[in-house]
């Protein structure tokens, strides 16, 4: 069997991380390589918290808020403002309001009415 991992003459290390081996069955050493790279990073395993259409709206709320300098930058750390940016991700999220009418859970439409009303209040008051 040809080895797994060589160096050329030219100095270039070759990896062979294919899963199966010549005769199709999964190598070992890739499915160990796996669990250790889940070990230490966890995050990339699974998700911190579960994804749906709550989560979903209140990121793009939270974008808003950050649009409008409410909320730190989290890349800059700064209070920036983007008027602009903000209308846009409010307008999204009203489109997203309209697109779901009557598909959403009781919670869900509640969540979305409030956080509309909010950032549009916020919108007008940073016109001012």
């Amino acid at each position: 069997m040809v080895s797994d991992n060589h160096e050329d003459s030219s100095g270039f290390k070759v990896s062979d991380k294919r899963r199966f081996d010549n005769e199709g069955r999964e190598r070992g050493e890739v499915e160990s390589k796996r669990n250790e790279d889940a070990e230490k990073n966890p995050s990339s395993a699974s998700p911190a918290h579960e994804i749906n259409f709550s989560t979903f709206v209140l990121s793009l709320a939270t974008s808003a808020q950050v649009h409008l300098g409410m909320i730190p930058n989290p890349a800059t750390g700064k209070q920036d403002s983007d008027p602009v940016l903000a209308k846009q991700t409010i307008d999204i999220i009203g489109i997203l309001e309209e697109k779901t009418r009557g598909n959403l859970s009781e919670d869900e439409k509640k969540l979305i009415d409030h956080l509309l009303y909010d950032l549009r209040i916020q919108y007008l008051q940073h016109k001012k």
